[in-house]
């Protein structure tokens, strides 16, 4: 990436993890595979809460009239439901770790918090990518394409995947 330092993400000190990171593309774009794994785990285990939280509810409504089967099943989906959410959490806090942000929990959006012309924004990631290819700044939702100056500086890191 080129450009003046307050109007690109180019001057977004390399700091992961924490609260106050701020991530330029090449060490976003280097974070990609690790990323990929913590989104699966967040995709599947949120996949599974939505599967069981309606079974839950549908079952607690009538526990006093359930057969014993269907108490057992309730018993059953309660600890699964709890299982997913504890698994959910844990890894919520390992993209807190890396200093990530999830944006949208049911398409996997993570975000890489940087800098962008003096405001916060994010490097925009969403599962299917192979590359980093948006970024938005932190109080919008429309991903914009990252310019290809930027790109320039990730070029040697995809190629070097192929």
């Amino acid at each position: 990436m080129s450009g003046p330092r307050e109007n690109t993400a180019h001057g977004a000190p390399e700091k992961p993890g924490g609260p106050e990171s701020y991530f330029d593309l090449l060490t976003a774009t280097r974070m990609l595979p690790l990323v990929g794994r913590v989104v699966k785990d967040v995709l599947q285990h949120n996949h599974e809460v939505n599967r069981l939280q309606p079974e839950l509810e549908s079952l607690h409504r009538s526990r006093r009239t359930l057969t014993w089967p269907q108490r057992c099943r309730l018993y059953q989906v309660r600890d699964e439901l709890a299982e997913s959410e504890r698994n959910l959490q844990e890894v919520f806090a390992e993209l807190e770790v890396l200093g990530l942000a999830l944006i949208d929990t049911d398409e996997g959006q993570i975000g890489f918090p940087t800098i962008v012309n003096n405001r916060p924004a994010y490097f925009s990631w969403i599962p299917g990518d192979d590359v980093l290819r948006f970024w938005h700044f932190a109080d919008e939702v429309a991903r914009r394409p990252i310019p290809p100056a930027w790109l320039r500086e990730t070029e040697g890191v995809r190629s070097s995947k192929r």
